[in-house]
């Protein structure tokens, strides 16, 4: 049974069309890779799963229940995590302050409520150890880390407060080769918790190195659901272009683009 399962979903704005009839879904232990160029639908697919916002039509179901999530703090009760692009940090503060985010295990010393920071500190640096991450200090400004280490202090934050699906925004997009690679390991190390990984990606290299199953968005519809094994990078990133569009384009420009 699929963690979370998206049938048919519409979602219209006004009269735009956004999506039109996309299915998904991701299993335990599976990283299902959603590829699509830019104005695919991508973004308002991820959102629609993770509860900002509302599908115009379609089912969902969370472990083979019905939801109808009203806001994305429906989705998290639900398991559902998603890490945007932006990653949601706040640079000046420490790594810690940044996992916990306002979850912060406290002290109590008689009415007063004090955050247990030698708790939180060691959580912190057993978590991103265990995602491949060495921190010189967990209270060190996050922003003191590279871009593949922010990525995992997200990744790790999700999967430490029982994530059961991880919804990964375009992660690879701004990284160096080195940080790449180091994000997706922590993609792999996530899966093999037993968390769903959807990978949202225009990158079929990346999409390659690490995802079980792989679906096509393009023009808010999906063009084909494959397995590993099934289908070569070159006719992913053909079904993303737009096969007929490029080969008509090479035609006029008289070589291949």
């Amino acid at each position: 049974m699929p963690l979370i399962e998206m049938r048919g979903i519409e979602k219209h704005f006004g009269p735009v069309i956004a999506l039109s009839g996309v299915s998904f879904d991701v299993n335990e232990g599976e990283c299902h890779c959603l590829l699509g160029d830019n104005g695919a639908g991508k973004s308002t697919f991820i959102k629609t799963m993770s509860g900002v916002h509302r599908p115009s039509g379609g089912t969902m179901l969370v472990e083979g229940r019905d939801v109808v999530f009203e806001s994305p703090r429906d989705a998290m009760d639900a398991g559902i995590a998603t890490v945007y692009q932006d990653l949601a940090m706040i640079p000046l503060m420490s790594v810690t302050r940044n996992f916990w985010m306002g979850r912060e295990p406290v002290r109590r010393f008689g009415p007063l409520r004090l955050i247990d920071f030698e708790t939180a500190n060691r959580v912190t640096m057993e978590e991103m150890r265990r995602m491949g991450i060495q921190l010189r200090m967990a209270d060190q400004a996050v922003g003191t880390l590279s871009g593949g280490e922010r990525q995992t202090v997200a990744i790790a934050r999700a999967a430490y407060f029982g994530a059961k699906v991880l919804i990964l925004d375009e992660p690879t997009s701004a990284l160096g080769v080195r940080q790449t690679a180091n994000v997706l390991s922590t993609i792999d190390r996530v899966r093999k918790q037993g968390i769903g990984v959807v990978f949202i990606t225009h990158n079929v290299r990346h999409a390659m190195a690490v995802g079980d199953r792989f679906t096509v968005l393009n023009r808010g519809k999906t063009l084909g659901t494959a397995r590993r094994g099934e289908v070569q990078p070159e006719e992913l990133q053909d079904m993303m272009a737009g096969g007929q569009e490029m080969a008509a384009l090479e035609a006029s420009l008289g070589g291949t683009v």
